[in-house]
């Protein structure tokens, strides 16, 4: 079950973290991923990684808050490959209430989290269309319908990208597209260490724990268990599955009181 055979799949910001998580477990399952990462040197240590495991995968940098840079890259891709799976995983966070929050800030987390989705659904949806279909999963947040402390700008992009997923999912029905998305609450990756520590030096454990347990079930997600959720969307197990968000959340919406 859950195997991705000979399918190529897409995976922005898929050099760390929950990307990383994601790109490791499709290239198990049997998919080529092509890595579309900022960091050029991250991208080459993931690619690295999956070819040594005995995954199939490639590296192009790429800055999705760019239109031009997103559709010849994508292109580049469709040009050699059958683009079969596009996940939107990229994006950057802010801290910030409405009023502290700097049109600067509020801009960047924008062009990323908002503009970067829609230019990869702007230069992939077609060659989906072409190809009879695909899948599309992008990365949203509990953040978007739960109130969290100074996240304005970060709530904000993610609520976009949870009522894009549901417009896509409605607008290609009649192609074969399916579109869902997933909701993670605090995940322990290396972003949330180094905010950690960056914030509260000194006190690294006692924050760890702190922010583990707004999690109802006591500890923040691992990596790996947002990519099985992945893997099963983007599989044909999920073929009946589309225009729906899937929290991942340790309980943290329906059971916080």
């Amino acid at each position: 079950m859950f195997r991705l055979d000979n399918k190529v799949a897409l995976v922005t910001g898929g050099a760390s973290g929950i990307g990383l998580a994601i790109s490791k477990v499709f290239a198990s399952q049997g998919a080529e991923v092509h890595i579309l990462e900022i960091n050029e040197s991250q991208a080459g240590a993931a690619v690295e990684e999956i070819r040594a495991a005995g995954g199939r995968a490639e590296a192009h940098k790429l800055d999705i808050s760019n239109q031009t840079e997103v559709i010849r890259t994508i292109n580049g891709i469709a040009e050699k490959h059958k683009i079969a799976i596009l996940v939107n995983n990229a994006g950057v966070a802010h801290i910030g209430k409405a009023h502290t929050t700097s049109e600067e800030d509020f801009d960047r987390i924008v062009n990323v989290n908002i503009k970067g989705v829609y230019n990869c659904l702007f230069a992939t949806i077609p060659h989906l269309q072409k190809n009879g279909g695909g899948v599309i999963l992008n990365v949203a947040s509990i953040a978007a319908t739960v109130g969290i402390p100074e996240r304005f700008a970060y709530s904000a992009s993610k609520g976009a990208v949870y009522t894009m997923t549901i417009s896509v999912a409605r607008d290609y029905l009649a192609d074969h597209i399916r579109c869902n998305s997933i909701s993670p609450a605090r995940v322990h990756t290396p972003f949330v260490d180094g905010f950690i520590a960056k914030t509260y030096p000194g006190q690294e454990k006692e924050m760890f724990e702190k922010l583990s347990k707004t999690q109802p079930i006591g500890r923040m997600a691992k990596p790996e268990e947002i990519g099985a959720l992945a893997l099963y969307l983007c599989s044909e197990e999920a073929a009946f599955t589309t225009g729906c968000d899937y929290l991942i959340d340790g309980g943290f919406e329906k059971l916080n009181n």
